[in-house]
């Protein structure tokens, strides 16, 4: 059977403290109609499956992290799942499965073996719900389709199982995720805290503007002792350089004790992006590094950077490039301030600004091909890779599960 062009996308979870747990994986047709045509032929599915998970290892780049994977009844009923690693994967059962019988007797084996069992797109109650819902441990409650005072209702509805965790998904403000939080749900699925919220005439924080000079003079080759110099007055920083730097991606195995250290160890290229990623911390914090935003700013950089040296071998500027291009795309939704507003405290090169300001240029191919992975939309996918020579799915999904697997690390410390 010849192998179907097939995207992996991912879309984080995250708990009540806005903390990253999950994700869920999506695997997308690269067909002209932008669905997961793969669950239509269960041949094809055991193919994907079992590529995603022995070739690409996408359970080790899920890192600390589970993953839901949607299942049609097909999949549910088939031996497939069961070669799925329990402990990390959650089974999503589709809106679309009728709830029969055997089904729910399906539902009870897996659950007996391990499994943890998610019903998906939940938008109201209905009595046939009832044995799965006794069962099952999460409800996806679509917000899509629904005001408030459906949204209540439904709430309401589910709260008769108090065992049940209610996730939100298709949160799309931070205000329908408080709002959600407030109603008690326990999970978040969606990109709320991605999208920037710009406040007009919002200045940097002394910290931003402290690393936005230091990647200035970290580009401009300046002196060690002047790298010092602006560290020794941002403490938190320093300690949050340490805490990045000591992490398992960086692949060091000699612990970095001081910033000349650090310069010593990785070089001037690695320090750059370790400087990148520490505008996503929060110095004044002792809560998890890795931020939800951060994760995603980091598989961004990566992926775009493991991408370009797949299609420019030996491009090590162009990968320097790429890597930037994904990092502070996210920026303006961190520092809530406007892409020009930051961009005038460092020079960036003219692809990377093409990429930013436009989505042009290789580089801005790439970035777009990165967004349209995570939102699962396999059609624009097939759409951009035909856009980028040389490239394909499987080195996409290659490039992706290897940048996910590495962000996923990041505030693991290296033992």
């Amino acid at each position: 059977m010849a192998t179907e062009e097939i995207f992996i996308g991912r879309q984080p979870i995250l708990d009540r403290k806005h903390q990253l747990v999950a994700y869920e994986l999506l695997f997308r047709s690269g067909g002209q109609k932008n669905e997961a045509n793969v669950q239509d032929d269960l041949g094809a599915t055991a193919n994907v499956i079992n590529h995603a998970f022995a070739e690409l290892g996408v359970e080790q780049a899920l890192g600390p992290y589970k993953g839901f994977i949607n299942c049609d009844a097909s999949l549910l009923l088939s031996d497939i799942v069961e070669i799925l690693p329990t402990d990390k994967i959650v089974l999503e059962i589709l809106e679309t499965v009728e709830v029969t019988p055997e089904i729910v007797e399906r539902c009870t084996e897996l659950k007996a073996r391990g499994f943890t069992i998610a019903l998906d797109d939940f938008v109201n109650y209905e009595d046939k719900f009832k044995p799965l819902l006794d069962l099952i441990e999460i409800v996806k409650v679509d917000l899509m389709p629904l005001n408030r005072e459906q949204l209540g209702a439904v709430t309401s509805a589910l709260r008769r199982w108090p065992t049940l965790t209610m996730l939100a998904e298709k949160v799309d403000s931070r205000e329908q995720a408080d709002h959600c939080h407030m109603l008690g749900y326990g999970l978040f699925q969606g990109y709320y805290f991605a999208k920037p919220v710009i406040i007009a005439g919002k200045k940097l924080g002394h910290s931003q503007l402290a690393l936005v000079r230091l990647l200035g003079m970290v580009m401009e080759d300046a002196e060690t002792s002047q790298l010092e110099g602006v560290f020794k007055h941002e403490p938190g920083l320093t300690m949050n350089l340490m805490r990045l730097t000591n992490s398992v991606s960086t692949g060091v195995r000699t612990k970095i004790t001081s910033l000349r250290h650090a310069i010593t160890v990785l070089g001037r290229r690695q320090l750059q992006r370790w400087l990148q990623l520490l505008l996503y911390t929060n110095p004044a914090s002792n809560d998890n590094i890795a931020s939800p935003l951060l994760q995603l700013a980091a598989t961004r950089g990566r992926f775009l950077e493991l991408l370009a040296g797949k299609l420019n071998p030996g491009a090590r500027e162009l990968e320097d490039h790429a890597f930037m291009t994904g990092i502070m795309s996210l920026m303006p939704t961190l520092m809530g301030t406007p892409l020009a507003e930051i961009l005038k405290g460092i020079q960036i090169a003219g692809d990377v600004q093409e990429a930013l300001e436009h989505g042009t240029g290789q580089l801005g191919n790439m970035l777009v091909l990165c967004e349209a992975l995570e939102n699962g939309n396999g059609g624009l996918c097939h759409d951009l890779v035909e856009a980028l020579p040389g490239a394909d799915h499987l080195m996409v999904n290659a490039c992706l599960t290897q940048a996910l697997s590495w962000a996923s690390n990041i505030g693991r410390e290296n033992s």
